[in-house]
């Protein structure tokens, strides 16, 4: 198979579970659900331990690309383990792979796209890296950092507060606005449509 009939891999990273679903750390998995929503897709259980929507997305035409949204199964800190596991399934090259997750240094509701660079802390991108290494793409949603002492990690793990559920359905639909550009157009158009 060419690398031009490989789809694309768009993973949400979060933490399977409902006790979950609302946590700044699960921004990921918010964004892959309207994703699928916009594809009437519903996710179905994957052999790699991940809930997938296999779909097409972007308008009918040359821009128009085969695409599977996944949400590994495993907890975050184990998230490269089903993203190789599928990777490998799709035969997706790791150019064409995308990770949306939450990003602590950069300001609530603000968005970056990148292709590269470190995990900066962050441990679904650590798992990620490891298994696969740098070269992936990601749309880095920014939740900010914790207020005084708050741990990290009990941060990550709190759902969005009221003031920024406010916000919340407009930057999870931008996010997703995101990755169907980058899909379609490529990372430099996304970036100077979305990066602020």
């Amino acid at each position: 198979m060419s690398d031009d009939a490989a789809p694309w891999l768009i993973v949400g990273l979060g933490n399977p579970g409902a006790e979950y679903a609302g946590n700044r750390h699960n921004i990921g998995f918010m964004v892959v659900d309207l994703l699928a929503e916009r594809m009437r897709g519903k996710f179905k259980a994957h052999k790699a331990r991940a809930q997938v929507v296999e779909g097409r997305m972007g308008a009918p035409g040359p821009a128009n690309r085969r695409v599977v949204l996944a949400k590994p199964m495993s907890f975050m800190n184990l998230s490269g383990g089903p993203v190789t596991a599928l990777r490998d399934f799709y035969k997706v090259p790791v150019e064409r792979i995308v990770a949306v997750h939450d990003e602590l240094d950069i300001d609530y509701p603000t968005l970056r796209l990148k292709l590269g660079g470190g995990d900066n802390g962050h441990n679904g991108l650590k798992s990620m890296t490891k298994a696969m290494g740098a070269d992936y793409h990601r749309v880095r949603c920014g939740i900010g950092r914790p207020p005084g002492r708050m741990q990290v990690a009990d941060f990550v793990l709190k759902d969005f507060s009221s003031s920024e559920r406010k916000e919340l359905e407009w930057f999870v639909d931008r996010a997703a606005d995101a990755v169907e550009c980058l899909v379609a157009e490529g990372l430099e158009r996304a970036q100077s449509a979305y990066n602020s």
